[in-house]
């Protein structure tokens, strides 16, 4: 055992003398992650959704309660990190800000638009609109209301369309209590055999109590995950820094497997046989090497996103079970591409394609959740899949004990593949003269 342990920390000792080794398994996933957070604006200071400061145009030509209220929600507490409005009188004025690709979108509400939603005397829902209402036929409630614009940039594809989708769920909540209330008009047992104008007159009663001034927060609302005392704002760099280390453990795993070829090219290997040690003494050190090394990769990189992102792990016990978990099972892929390439060429072809192609299969360049089902479904051959699971409960508050799933799957995947290695590599003699 000593013997073993003694390889096993010379070739870590090795690894991390070498500047090249160490470009890609610190500091090119270091980089990357750095420039993924830039580009989400998670580094940049945004809190996660990559999106902040939107510069919106508004124009309210209404001045009437729906009006302001749409004004007041983009200025709401709820937006005001989301959005960044700016007020002005004339539509055309608006029109040229956009086209001059200083803002997003302009929001143009109209002269009219509170009227045509809430009428005023003389104008309200007529008999014949709430025989229809009770009908059942609400098609007849909407009637020609004046619509709100929308002038896009199209150079902002996606600030438009945040803009977009605010001003649309506005417009719902409005639609959704006026045509409500119109069929409950007829359907109320106070209103039973009372005319159109009777009740008008009661209805008029009851918006002249209302308060339009908390409409923007009723219906203006960001959908976060706030419900429990334990509920966890999801951080992107820890999806990230995972991600990219999980990608670059890859190499690390087919760089120690490489390096087993060359020194059986070299003569090393067989003149560790002349001294009092075993071919599995000799191989099983190796192996421990490029454990190490992987243990040793992973926590610097994701101690460094703890230290310099600020990324929250939590439960350290589990941290280190998936870490190792993690290692193991791309270890038993480094073992078994030693085994079956021929030369350290060889190796570091298939290493390399298998680098990049269990970065995309395994999630660590976009979410599984946006993949198609079949790659989902391969998946899971890679340790980048369930290392990338276990990272994202671990930073939503999970433990060593939600880990259960992964960890194991990862170990199951590594004894399977240091199976095959051991079989193949007993065929090959490796490590005999």
């Amino acid at each position: 055992m000593k013997k073993l342990i003694l390889i096993g920390l010379k070739d870590l000792t090795i690894i991390f003398r070498d500047r090249a080794a160490l470009t890609f398994m610190l500091l090119a996933p270091f980089l990357l992650t750095l420039g993924l957070g830039f580009v989400t604006g998670r580094v940049s200071g945004n809190s996660g959704s990559g999106l902040q400061d939107i510069p919106v145009v508004l124009v309210n030509l209404d001045q009437g309660d729906l009006g302001n209220a749409l004004v007041d929600a983009f200025n709401s507490d709820e937006l005001v990190n989301l959005t960044e409005a700016t007020e002005v009188s004339d539509p055309e004025m608006a029109r040229r800000l956009i086209d001059e690709d200083k803002a997003a979108a302009a929001v143009i509400i109209p002269d009219g638009f509170t009227e045509s939603i809430i009428p005023s005397a003389g104008t309200f829902p007529t008999q014949q609109m709430i025989d229809s209402a009770q009908a059942g036929d609400t098609s007849i409630v909407d009637t020609a209301s004046v619509k709100i614009e929308i002038y896009a940039n199209p150079a902002k594809p996606t600030g438009s369309g945040v803009i977009k989708a605010i001003v649309d769920e506005f417009i719902s909540r409005v639609e959704e209590g006026r045509i409500s209330g119109v069929t409950s008009f007829g359907a109320a047992n106070q209103f039973q055999g009372k005319s159109a104008a009777e009740i008008e007159a009661e209805v008029r009663k009851m918006f002249d109590n209302a308060d339009y001034s908390q409409l923007e927060s009723t219906s203006i609302q960001l959908k976060t995950n706030t419900q429990g005392a334990d509920a966890t704002d999801f951080d992107p760099l820890a999806y990230m820094a995972p991600g990219m280390a999980l990608m670059f453990l890859m190499y690390t795993v087919s760089y120690g497997g490489r390096s087993i070829l060359a020194e059986r090219a070299q003569g090393t290997l067989p003149r560790l046989l002349v001294s009092p040690t075993t071919s599995a003494q000799v191989l099983g050190g190796k192996v421990l090497g490029i454990f190490l090394t992987g243990v040793a990769q992973v926590s610097i990189l994701i101690v460094a996103s703890a230290v310099f992102f600020g990324v929250q792990w939590g439960d350290p016990l589990g941290m280190a079970a998936l870490i190792a978990a993690a290692v193991f099972g791309a270890t038993g892929w480094g073992m078994f591409i030693t085994a079956i390439g021929r030369t350290p060429g060889q190796v570091n072809a298939i290493g390399s394609a298998l680098m990049l192609s269990f970065g995309i299969l395994g999630g660590s360049f976009m979410s599984l959740d946006m993949m198609p089902p079949f790659v989902r479904a391969i998946s899971v051959i890679t340790p980048n899949a369930w290392g990338l699971d276990g990272f994202q409960t671990l930073a939503l508050g999970g433990t060593l004990v939600n880990l259960g799933q992964p960890i194991g799957a990862l170990i199951m995947m590594g004894l399977v593949l240091f199976g095959f290695s051991t079989v193949i590599f007993g065929r090959s003699s490796l490590v005999q003269k």
